[in-house]
């Protein structure tokens, strides 16, 4: 059971890289800092919203953008984590 609980925590922290990583990349892309139309960006990001946008796009149909900035990944992150430790809470802390 502790291997199952341990690679469930893994796949949370991969997602989380990747949520980060595309905010980042989002962050660069919009104040001119990495050219959007470069192939290996535009691969990247099309990547990371493949990977991202099924959560993400669910939590911005509830939460709309404020003042123009998208609160999706940053609700996201702190419900990945609630989950995680209630993951923990529920089976245990000693399996990581």
């Amino acid at each position: 059971m502790n291997s199952l609980l341990s690679l469930i925590d893994k796949v949370f922290e991969i997602y989380l890289f990747f949520i980060f990583i595309w905010i980042v990349m989002t962050w660069l892309i919009s104040f001119g800092l990495v050219p959007a139309y470069s192939r290996f960006v535009s691969g990247l990001m099309h990547f990371l919203h493949r990977i991202t946008e099924p959560a993400l796009g669910r939590i911005r149909r509830i939460i709309p953008a404020v003042g123009g900035m998208d609160l999706s990944p940053l609700v996201l992150i702190l419900l990945i984590y609630f989950v995680r430790d209630l993951i923990r809470e529920m089976f245990g802390a000693g399996y990581y």
